[in-house]
């Protein structure tokens, strides 16, 4: 009766086996999600095949491991197993923590303060420009009217233009904004690393003609390699530090907080 009563009691595991190696199996729990919907059948079981062999193939190993590594080794390698997997949930919990009580958002005025402080470290590697250019057909009627309104670009200029662009081999009208002399060269082929320095000049308007036509260019700005970086060239990479920053100060919080209620609720002693 007692034998009987344990084996009524005795947790079944109902999974599906697919394989087995010694004592350890695989099931079909395992395996359900290796093949997306609408794989041919052939591609689906050579996908299965190779995973069950893998499968087969490491778990040989860790029983052959188990048998010929001495005790202490595999005691070793147990306490990195359970560091490991304690690291995995700490850092999954701190993340979620962070996540929901972490501001995200840098004012202007935080990114405006860190740059102040830290000018020296933002220093170019490389040289900026602000500029707009078009690329266009020479014998197109309104030619010289294109290139007054660009050389003037007031509000209705530029909407015009943008509004014939069409006609434009290609262009950039946006003119406020830093990018780096380097793509300037690879976009447009009339200026080399030989020319540069005394095409892209600062307010300097160039026009210059290759074989498939004229290209118009305003420099209004040029930063040299060493220059101190503008803040809006290094915002993107100051809001990732003041973050950073934030999340540090947060985690070193929570890790105060958590051991001080513990403390505070019986749940973490020091025995003397």
């Amino acid at each position: 009766m007692l034998v009987n009563s344990c084996d009524f009691f005795k947790k079944t595991d109902d999974r599906v086996p697919v394989a087995r190696v010694n004592d350890t199996y695989l099931y079909y729990d395992d395996i359900k999600d290796l093949v997306s919907e609408g794989t041919p059948k052939e591609d689906s079981m050579l996908v299965v095949q190779n995973f069950i062999n893998r499968w087969a193939t490491q778990q040989l190993f860790v029983d052959g491991a188990k048998v010929n590594l001495s005790q202490s080794k595999q005691d070793e390698f147990n306490k990195l197993i359970q560091q490991y997997k304690n690291d995995l949930y700490t850092k999954a919990y701190i993340e979620a923590l962070v996540k929901r009580d972490m501001d995200t958002v840098v004012t202007t005025q935080e990114a405006e303060t860190y740059y102040n402080e830290n000018k020296d470290v933002f220093k170019l590697n490389e040289d900026l420009l602000k500029f707009r250019y078009i690329h266009i057909d020479e014998n197109i009627l309104n030619f010289n009217s294109v290139v007054e309104k660009f050389k003037r670009f007031n509000s209705k200029d530029k909407k015009d233009l943008n509004a014939i662009s069409i006609q434009f081999k290609s262009y950039s009208l946006n003119d406020t904004i830093w990018i780096k002399t380097n793509q300037v060269i690879n976009k447009i082929s009339a200026i080399t690393p030989e020319n540069k320095n005394q095409l892209l000049k600062k307010s300097n308007f160039v026009q210059l003609k290759d074989s498939l036509g004229v290209y118009l260019m305003q420099i209004n700005d040029v930063l040299l390699r060493n220059d101190t970086a503008p803040l809006e060239y290094v915002r993107p990479t100051i809001d990732q530090i003041v973050v950073n920053k934030r999340k540090l100060e947060l985690i070193r919080e929570l890790e105060k907080d958590i051991t001080k209620d513990a403390i505070k609720n019986k749940q973490f002693e020091i025995y003397k």
